[in-house]
């Protein structure tokens, strides 16, 4: 029999140890929570008599294992008794927990550790000392709160106890009740209910609460405070819904943490049918906040963002931070307190004040923002929108909101006459002397950072004659605007994600417009996606001057977003505070085959039937479809060789021709149905907008239907969950397998790429195929299914060697998931420091030989994307290595413990040393051509590689949109793959005419998709560029729609065909395409 030795390393080694240096005392007492360890020291402070001496401790400093040994040698010696509050149970203290109950025992000392969150765990009373009848008593006080019960479980663990010889039984509080309301008046603007933790009122840590009750009744809100243990205790739950019934209140501001549905369960606060604003308490100091470009720490983005989402809450920003209390030092450690935020307090409660008048006012009085996006900036592309028609939904909202009684007027009938009434040459004005006195009352650090970046606002080019000037389609109440551009017209795509660089004066100015002088109540954003949510400003809780707040000020956003990028929907809900409304990515249809490809398979059918029959009609028909798959341009991407055998090129013709027919396509766009555009009135009217999950239909996700929710995601602790673990179990093999096929060889080094949406739509499968691949598997706690740290996996069960794994993160990784990064560097820290062969094990010769072992990178801290679309929409490149350097050089920050350092050179290394690149694709609902993020991050590594001279490695497009099924193909086959199937395809072209502008702008899309991939990747030959000229110029009928529809997206794809020629990407096989481009331009006329 063989033992199978593992290693595991948990997450809290990864925190740094520290030394408490707490004196021993008669009593110990150590808690998660700063509201029971401020009741302690009330409990002991300034009492009559002799008092025992105290030490208290955060269990948040005794995460490390070093920490709790460092404390276990100086404070337990010459300790009497230790009580410890523990939330979350045993595995979120195991290794403090299990040495507290060893020595407690080895030097006799009292121990008694219970639950904090009401959750019974044995594990906990068998560590202790106690029997179990007293830990239940010392629980029982513990959950009752208040100094009184505090004092009596601690003078408990020192024996006293009454007459009977037992602990004192609780002294009953209020576990919920009415901590302050308002006299409501009759011109009030209506009632905010504002709910908050039982403990805070108990530990006398209210001034936060104090502070927004005071501000909301400055605003004209009557305010009742309620206060509960907890939302999901069923007690207090049930009489929280039986006073929210009473109040009615237009708008609820919630301080409580966590998610309180469980299950199908819903929350006690969904019973009052009104938007639900949540707050946080911040576990931070104000002066860690304030340097902090993340903006909230792990813990406090999953309990007062995340999980919230799970309930619908609109994340409204950080009203206080966690100050130094001095009198806390006679007990060992300074005791924090909440102190209020006042900007951030003032924010919160003229957000819940707009919101409340939205509910209460008529609809005909309101005034309502729709705006659509210009993504990337180019007149062929305006109403951009992810897999939406933007403009046939605009006009679908519009008709819709008349049809509430809303006072919408003149209403677009159809996206061209909308697109007519967005002509520039109509657009409103807005004087220079106005914006300049609306743009003085901004906060001065964001207007400093304006006038730096671009000068006065008479310098910004935007300005004609004196004015500011705003694409906007007025419908009576109902404004249809365009956003401006953020920048430079030439450098919008670069800056899109760019929160470095401050908007422009003209982008400030339409903001400001809105707001001042349109005047509106509420603002939708149509589509997936804008530009506010990416300016300057922290990751989330930003402060009065972030650009978004400072922007969009305390306006409801309503934002409809396709249901399958939940990464890129949080950025808007946590950054705008909007309710982003999921809605249904377009309808999917098999891809088939058409134009050439239709040719070659229909000889291959021929050839089926003449099997058996006729040998040299078999011979015949098998060289003309050799021929003919030449003709069609995909010998290549085939691997037909001179000289190989009939049989296998004939295998690898139709292998390649299946693949391409069973692709899933996107049939025409989708326009908003009735349920959404219900959903967008009902949030415009004020009410609750249920929460729902994010997620790809295509990929089995029937749970986000119906659609029209408000978009939530996973709560990142349990990422990756043990479902994505299997499917990247699953997704590495087959990695492994394909590169094995090509090289003979197992890779010694892979550079994989995550992105935050993929991870949040599929739990953390890309992740998991990289502890996968490192040959290491996570460990969850049983009861929560949360990540607790990293297994390894041995050898004999790999049965092949561990990969030396390099993440390259995307900005949102980086700000939604620091404790995955934590997870993967502890992994590669663990299996670097196993004994094992370096053959099989590369890192172990990594460690000898790098005096840091770098293995995650990214942008740096604040930037986003991969820095090369802005060079392929310019032109200001020369050759494959300028973009390539450009890739580097936004993919420089290591990852290295607490944060990201730039380390260029460290990055360059693992570049020029990786056998293989992947990036795994989960959906079918996007494809690499979709947009240029695919060819940004897969062609600029490709351009990077190059760049440094390393030839040999392959660049693989992983496909688990069928999760138990992964295929891996190489980059040029994929790109091949999705030319012939969808970009080309005439069924997807048909589809796309029925959409008039958006459908030419999804065309010129693709072609600008395919050309970045042949400039940084090569990943697109002269078959690929033959067959999109073809199907788009080359095709008068779709040439006419183009003309007809959007003339600017004819331009625009013979623009990047030209520049294709030019650079030497294509050598097109007609010498009439000039001819024909220009006849294609100039149809215009005749096709109007």
């Amino acid at each position: 029999m063989h033992i199978v030795v593992r290693e595991s390393r948990d997450l809290d080694e990864a925190a740094a140890p520290q030394d408490l240096g707490l004196a021993p005392a008669e009593i110990v007492f150590l808690s998660f929570s700063d509201s029971d360890l401020a009741m302690a020291a009330a409990a002991f402070r300034g009492g009559e008599g002799a008092q025992p001496s105290v030490r208290i401790a955060n269990l948040n400093a005794l995460r490390h294992p070093m920490s709790v040994d460092l404390f276990s040698d100086a404070t337990l010696n010459g300790s009497k008794a230790v009580l410890v509050r523990l939330l979350g149970g045993l595995d979120y203290w195991r290794y403090g927990g299990e040495q507290l109950g060893r020595r407690c025992r080895e030097l006799g000392i009292a121990l008694a550790i219970v639950p904090g969150d009401g959750r019974p765990d044995i594990r906990l009373s068998a560590l202790s000392t106690l029997g179990s009848g007293d830990l239940q008593r010392l629980e029982a006080l513990l959950d009752a709160g208040g100094v009184e019960n505090t004092r009596s479980a601690l003078q408990a663990m020192l024996g006293k106890r009454d007459a009977r010889g037992e602990i004192a039984t609780p002294r009953e509080i209020p576990n919920f009740g009415v901590y302050r309301e308002s006299v409501r008046s009759d011109d009030a603007l209506g009632t905010a209910a504002v709910v908050f933790y039982r403990s805070h009122l108990l530990a006398g840590d209210v001034a936060p609460v104090d502070a927004l009750i005071d501000a909301l009744e400055d605003r004209g809100l009557a305010v009742s405070a309620l206060y509960a243990p907890s939302l999901k205790a069923a007690e207090a739950a049930a009489w929280l819904q039986s006073e929210l019934q009473r109040l009615a209140p237009s708008v609820i501001v919630n301080a409580t943490a966590f998610a309180s549905r469980d299950g199908t369960e819903a929350s006690p606060l969904d019973v009052a049918d009104c938007p639900v604003l949540q707050v946080a308490l911040a576990n931070s100091t104000f002066a860690l906040w304030g340097k902090s470009q993340r903006g909230l720490g792990a813990a406090d983005l999953a309990m007062h963002v995340v999980l919230p989402e799970l309930d619908g809450r609109l994340f409204a920003g950080v009203v206080s931070f966690k100050e130094d209390d001095t009198l806390g030092n006679e007990f060992g450690m300074s005791l924090l307190r909440h102190v209020p935020y006042e900007p951030s307090v003032s924010h919160v409660a003229d957000l819940a004040a707009r919101w409340a008048k939205i509910r209460s006012a008529s609809r005909g009085d309101l005034r309502i923002g729709l705006l659509l996006s210009t993504y990337p900036g180019r007149s062929d592309q305006i109403a951009h929108a992810v897999g939406l028609d933007g403009l046939e939904s605009a006009c679908k909202i519009a008709s819709h909101l008349q049809g509430a009684g809303y006072a919408v007027d003149g209403c677009p009938s159809a996206s061209r006459e909308l697109v007519a009434r967005l002509d520039p040459a109509e657009a409103t004005a807005w004087s220079l002397d106005a914006y300049r006195s609306a743009f003085e009352a901004l906060p001065q650090a964001f207007k400093d950072s304006v006038v730096g970046a671009w000068g006065q606002a008479e310098d910004d080019d935007a300005l004609v004659d004196g004015a500011f000037r705003f694409r906007i389609a007025p419908c009576g109440n109902l404004l249809i605007g365009l956003q401006p551009e953020r920048g430079q017209a030439l450098d919008r795509k670069a800056q899109y994600h760019d929160p470095a660089t401050p908007p422009r004066h003209s982008y400030v100015a339409f903001y400001l417009w809105l707001r001042h002088v349109a005047k509106i109540d509420a603002l939708i954003h149509l589509g997936a996606h804008g530009t506010l949510e990416w300016l300057p400003g922290k990751a989330v809780a930003g402060s009065e001057a972030c650009a978004p707040r400072a922007l969009l000020g305390p306006t409801p956003m309503i934002y409809p977003f396709i249901v399958n990028d939940p990464g890129e929907a949080a950025q808007a809900k946590r950054r705008l505070a909007a309710v982003t409304l999921g809605h249904k990515p377009p309808p999917m249809t098999e891809a088939g085959l058409s134009g050439p490809l239709s040719e070659v398979e229909r000889l291959v059918d021929e050839f089926a039937s003449a099997e058996g029959l006729d040998p040299k009609r078999r011979k015949v028909l098998s060289d003309q479809i050799v021929d003919a798959a030449i003709r069609a341009g995909i010998a290549e991407q085939c691997g037909l060789e001179a000289g190989m055998a009939a049989s296998e090129a004939l295998t690898r013709i139709d292998a390649f021709l299946c693949d391409v027919k069973e692709l899933s396509i996107r049939d025409g766009l989708h326009v908003l149905d009735e349920t959404e555009l219900e959903a967008i009135a009902r949030a415009l009217a004020g009410k609750f907008v249920a929460p729902g999950p994010a997620g790809a239909p295509s990929r089995g996700r029937s749970d986000v239907l119906p659609t029209g929710r408000n978009l939530f995601s996973v709560d990142p602790r349990s990422v990756p969950t043990a479902t994505a673990w299997a499917n990247g179990k699953r997704a590495a093999k087959a990695i492994l397998d394909r590169y094995l096929s090509d090289h003979g060889d197992w890779p010694r080094a892979i550079v994989l790429d995550l992105w935050g949406s993929a991870t949040l739509r599929t739990g953390g499968e890309e992740l998991a195929t990289a502890l996968a691949l490192l040959g290491v598997r996570p460990v969850w706690d049983q009861r929560s299914y949360r990540v607790t740290g990293v297994e390894t996996e041995a050898l004999a069960e790999l049965g092949r060697p561990r990969v030396d794994v390099t993440l390259r993160i995307s900005g949102l990784f980086r700000d939604m998931f620091g404790a995955q990064l934590a997870l993967f560097d502890s992994a590669v820290a663990l299996v670097a420091g196993l004994a094992e062969n370096a053959n099989d094990n590369p890192l172990c010769a990594a460690f000898s030989a790098e005096l840091k072992l770098d293995r995650i990178f990214g942008p740096a801290g604040g930037s986003f994307g991969a820095g090369v679309m802005q060079h392929i929409d310019r032109g200001d490149w020369s050759e494959q290595g300028d973009l390539g350097r450009s890739y580097l050089a936004s993919s420089q920050a290591a990852y290295r413990g607490d944060g990201l350092e730039s380390s260029e050179a460290s990055f360059e290394k693992r570049v020029k040393s990786a056998d293989a690149f992947v990036h795994v694709q989960d959906h079918s609902e996007i494809d690499l051509l979709t947009g240029g993020d695919f060819a940004a991050h897969e062609g600029g590594f490709a351009a990077a590689a190059a760049a440094l001279g390393n030839d040999h490695v392959a660049l693989y497009h992983g496909d688990t949109a069928t999760p138990d099924a992964p295929r891996v193909r190489t980059l040029q086959e994929e790109c091949a793959r999705v030319i012939h199937g969808r970009a080309a395809n005439i069924r997807w072209i048909e589809g796309q005419m029925r959409h008039g502008f958006r459908g030419g702008a999804e065309m010129a899309q693709s072609v600008d998709a395919a050309f970045a991939f042949a400039a940084t990747a090569r990943a697109v030959d002269n078959g690929g560029f033959e067959r999109l000229y073809e199907a788009y110029l080359g095709d008068p009928a779709v040439a006419a729609f183009l003309a007809r529809e959007n003339p600017d997206a004819i331009a625009a794809m013979r623009r990047r065909f030209e520049e294709a020629i030019a650079r030497g990407l294509w050598q097109p096989r007609r010498n009439d395409l000039g001819e024909l481009g220009n006849k294609d331009v100039s149809s215009r006329e005749a096709a109007e």
